[in-house]
């Protein structure tokens, strides 16, 4: 599969597939294609995985796009302002991301619940206790609000993030929360109560406008009715 991501800030990636080749995505996920694609929809592996993607926010069906009798193109458009992130999932590289992150991706990648281990993490952290993993192998594409950026975190390594600013991780980095220290910081400070210690080893990815927070800050502004 070649791609090409464009735009901004609302990007679209475009597939350009060989014949008999096939690209998956969510319910309701493609944007435009060539006449050659030919849709089928199903579970994706059964009725566990089925609603395993349903709690990990994603529809609970998934359609197949496969170019029929030669070349073909097709195109996924995010639904917020931000970034696309193509990710190269392999044996070696399993990625735990942000409920509702995933875009589209090889037939050959899988998308699974991933739970927190922690309970702490998943309630107070801000990620929430339930989260998206892809593994398997291919190339995979997510939705990441805002800009990007990235770190590379040693074993030995963390980073505290606000909530929703983490959108995504290798799998072999762990969360946990911590408490801002001082009350008098916590209660007027504006961050609240805890963090997310996002630890290595492992790439992590933060965007820079969770849609939370950018829906919080545009309500004030909105009009209401009488």
């Amino acid at each position: 599969m070649q791609y090409e991501i464009k735009g901004t800030p609302f990007p679209v990636v475009i597939c350009r597939l060989e014949a008999n080749e096939t690209v998956c995505c969510q319910k309701g996920g493609m944007s435009w294609m060539s006449p050659n694609m030919q849709m089928s929809t199903n579970a994706g592996g059964g009725i566990g995985k089925m609603f395993s993607r349903a709690v990990s926010g994603e529809s609970m069906f998934q359609n197949k796009y496969t170019a029929v009798g030669g070349v073909g193109e097709i195109a996924f458009a995010s639904s917020v302002p931000g970034h696309i992130l193509p990710v190269d999932i392999s044996a070696s590289r399993t990625i735990v991301a942000q409920k509702s992150a995933y875009l589209a991706s090889s037939p050959s990648v899988e998308l699974s619940i991933f739970f927190q281990k922690k309970l702490g993490a998943g309630f107070f952290g801000g990620e929430g206790f339930i989260m998206q993993k892809l593994s398997g192998n291919g190339i995979a594409f997510l939705e990441i609000d805002g800009s990007i950026v990235e770190y590379d975190l040693a074993g030995n390594e963390s980073i505290l993030v606000d909530t929703g600013y983490l959108a995504a991780m290798d799998a072999t980095c762990s969360i946990d929360i911590e408490t801002v220290k001082g009350i008098g910081n916590a209660l007027f400070g504006g961050e609240g109560f805890f963090n997310t210690r996002v630890s290595g080893p492992g790439h992590v990815w933060l965007q820079t406008m969770p849609i939370l927070s950018l829906a919080g800050s545009i309500r004030p502004y909105i009009p209401t009715g009488n």
